[in-house]
């Protein structure tokens, strides 16, 4: 599956439909979605029956775990769930919320298909702003709040209180436990980039209207899930993770908050112990905790993205290059020696030729995108053969 890639949430639907129930309840959803990362914000791991034949960018992990964590709800709060049915629900969902929105070029694009649509739908919902040319780079940032979106569908789906105004108490009270729990500790450069990316992936709430004076206590006591509850608590911990252990002001802040969601004081302590694990296992995954200066985050990024377009091009580049022979030669040569001036521009020349007859590559032919080429052809030996259409189904 190519979530990249037009027809993604077909292929989806038929994959989860080969599956008995994965999940037993929500709790078990809940847990998988942290060990992977999304309940924090960060993208690392998708459930392990989803077949992906490339390394998934953290873009397309946060698409695959929130089309997961709808579906799983909808299976959970539906009898008999039907996956056209699911389509149209969660399409029906963010178009109640006005957060989703498509452009009329893009609906266009996308053609009728709800399926088509909502592809787009998620995809706005992915990314915090940020134009093509960022996200072609990996200079676009993924929401960190997009567990809200599935505490939200469980109201919608239940259709006991009024939508909106339980999504605006949502974010209104996890915004404010992590700034509150930010203040109870000494904080960092690592720390104010957290808070920052929170605060940016705010939705519902308005940031220069939030009040950050306390009074959210007084929001605890109102009618709460469990589930709900333990968001805020991993939110907090998510906050205070990186001490190890807790100093007095942060000890009383954490364990005060989690006896006012109703933890008792080891519930509090495994949550921190999860959380303190997970980062440190994943530190090295997790971009805002990199110190690494703005010019070495852009090169990766790019590169990983353009490595991407490669592999998932590989069968067409490799059928154009077996028929430039001569191309074919330099890049070889390339690989265990410097090439002239001469060779190096023969070889920009017909590559560039090669990139027009394929749509997605064509940042190579933007303004600078020579400088492209370098990454390419260290990349050569590793083309490997794929389908055409990661996202075909296979009928039976």
């Amino acid at each position: 599956m190519n979530p990249s890639a037009s027809g993604w949430i077909n292929k989806f639907g038929h994959l989860v439909d080969k599956e008995t129930r994965i999940f037993s309840d929500f709790e078990s959803l809940y847990q998988e979605l942290k060990r992977n990362g999304f309940v924090y914000g960060v993208h690392l791991d998708i459930p392990s029956f989803i077949e992906v034949e490339h390394t998934l960018s953290e873009d397309e992990i946060a698409k695959i775990n929130l089309l997961t964590a709808l579906y799983f709800t909808f299976q959970f709060e539906q009898e008999n769930p039907n996956f056209t049915h699911f389509v149209d629900t969660v399409f029906e969902y963010y178009q109640s919320l006005e957060v989703g929105r498509i452009s009329f070029i893009s609906k266009i694009l996308s053609g009728s298909k709800t399926e088509s649509q909502l592809e787009k739908l998620i995809d706005s919902r992915i990314y915090l702003g940020g134009n093509a040319f960022n996200r072609a780079f990996g200079n676009s940032l993924t929401n960190s709040l997009l567990y809200v979106d599935i505490l939200i569908f469980r109201i919608y789906l239940q259709g006991k209180i009024p939508m909106m105004e339980h999504a605006q108490l949502l974010e209104y009270v996890t915004i404010n436990i992590a700034y509150h729990a930010l203040n109870a500790k000494e904080t960092n450069e690592k720390d104010a980039k957290l808070i920052q990316l929170l605060a940016s992936s705010l939705t519902y709430v308005n940031l220069d209207d939030a009040k950050f004076d306390g009074t959210y206590l007084d929001l605890l006591s109102q009618k709460f899930s469990k589930i709900e509850k333990d968001y805020f608590m991993d939110m907090a911990c998510l906050t205070i993770w990186e001490d190890k252990s807790l100093d007095y002001t942060e000890s009383d802040y954490i364990f005060g908050l989690g006896k006012d969601l109703g933890k008792t004081e080891n519930e509090v302590q495994s949550e921190l112990n999860f959380v303190k694990k997970f980062f440190e296992n994943n530190k090295e995954k997790i971009a805002y905790l990199n110190d690494k200066n703005l010019a070495v985050q852009f090169y990766e990024g790019m590169s990983k993205n353009v490595s991407k377009l490669i592999l998932r091009n590989s069968k067409r580049l490799k059928k154009e290059l077996m028929e430039s022979r001569e191309l074919l030669a330099l890049l070889s040569k390339s690989t265990v020696k410097d090439l002239s001036a001469e060779e190096k521009k023969k070889v920009q020349n017909q590559l560039l030729d090669i990139f027009k007859s394929i749509p997605s590559l064509a940042i190579f032919m933007l303004p600078g995108g020579a400088v492209l080429l370098p990454i390419f052809i260290k990349l050569i030996p590793k083309l490997l053969p794929s389908a055409f259409d990661d996202n075909r189904v296979e009928e039976d």
